[in-house]
Parts: structure tokens; sequence; C-alpha cells
């Protein structure tokens, strides 16, 4: 059993590396931002709350983050394993996934901003099936439509720059530091996110030793 954490600015990749990764290995990928829209599309108690954090680019707080992780991990559905994409977000998550979880490795996929800017304003999801396209590397066959159910593409509203800017200013003040408590354990291994998802995925790989 492997268990493996993903980290990365937005517009990073790490989703679609988490997804690969999954399919590689039989893994169960747990993402944040998956569960998060769940609870909107599933008109939860906490629907409203969250879609209204997500839509102003907010994050959503940490009572209801580490809420909804241990929830969905103490399924124990994760067999052969799982990739966490979205979670830790800070130090203080950090700490309690380490006490209460253990890891093999984290996996921090390192894009320069500009870099990330420009790939998150290029995020489509499917306004019929919920499912994500990015215009740079998952390009539906026809234009705003989906390759899967027809629907139309839309832009996320969290996807404008003044959103962005602050997601991202919050990664580097909070999410950062938490990275930093995996790397003094000796857990970090890092990838060059602006190569092809092939070449990013092979890196993964090789410094995974799998």
């Amino acid at each position: 059993m492997h268990k493996y954490i993903i980290m990365g600015p937005q517009g990073s990749g790490k989703g679609t590396q988490a997804k690969l990764l999954k399919k590689a290995f039989d893994l169960t990928h747990f993402s944040v931002g998956d569960i998060f829209r769940w609870h909107v599309q599933s008109h939860t108690k906490l629907a409203a709350r969250i879609k209204r954090l997500i839509d102003a680019g907010k994050l959503v707080p940490d009572d209801i983050v580490e809420t909804i992780i241990r929830r969905r991990l103490d399924e124990h559905d994760w067999n052969y394993g799982f990739i966490l994409d979205g979670f830790p977000r800070n130090v203080e998550q950090a700490r309690f996934f380490l006490e209460s979880y253990g890891i093999d490795a984290v996996i921090y996929v390192d894009v320069p901003e500009e870099v990330t800017l420009r790939r998150a304003l290029a995020r489509r999801i499917c306004g019929n099936c919920g499912l994500d396209y990015n215009l740079f590397f998952h390009r539906p066959e026809v234009e705003d439509v989906c390759d899967v159910c027809g629907g139309t593409l839309l832009t996320r509203p969290d996807d404008n720059e003044a959103a962005l800017k602050l997601r991202l200013n919050d990664f580097a003040e909070k999410t950062l530091p938490a990275l930093d408590i995996f790397e003094h354990k000796g857990l970090v291994i890092r990838v060059d996110g602006t190569q092809d998802r092939n070449a990013v995925q092979a890196e993964i790989r090789a410094k995974l030793g799998r």
C-alpha cells in the first residue's frame, strides 16, 4: 500500500498527474475540489457555504476541510493506497495528517506564477456533467462542447485573475510552509511542472522508484 500527497499551485497540473497515478497503480484519488463540488451539486448542508467561498476565490475553512477529509479517508476504500490532491493547505493540516495517517511521499509539482495564471485561466468545466477541461492539456474535440455528454463548457466562477491571485497569495503564505513540514521529514520529491504531462508523469515515477 502506498499513500501519497500531491501538491502544487493552481494550474500546476497536479490533478491530471494524480489521475494518471491512480490509473497506473490502482490508487484511490481523493480530490478536495471534487469533494467540494459534489457537496454543491448534491445540495448538502455545507453546499451553500462552500459555494459562496469558492465563487469568491477563497479557501474553505480548516474545520470544514479536515472534517470532509477525515470522513472520506475513514471509509477505508483504498485497499492499494491513495493519492490526496488539495490537502493539506496549511501547517496545522499537515501536522494533523502526519499524526493521523502517515505518508510515503509528497509530490510537489513546481511551476512559476506566470505559467500558473495562464493555465488556470484556460480551465473549463462542463455545465452538465462536471467534467474538467483545459485548453492547454485537454481540449474538447468541438470548441466549448463536452466530448462526453455534449453539454456546454463554462469558465468556473473562481477562475478569474483577481480570484486566482488571491489563491496564489494564500498558497504562498499558508501552503508552502506546510510543504516545509514534509520537507523536514524527507518526504518531498519535486518535479518540473512546465513539461508536458507525460514527461511530468515519467519524472514522478522515476523519483518514486515506480
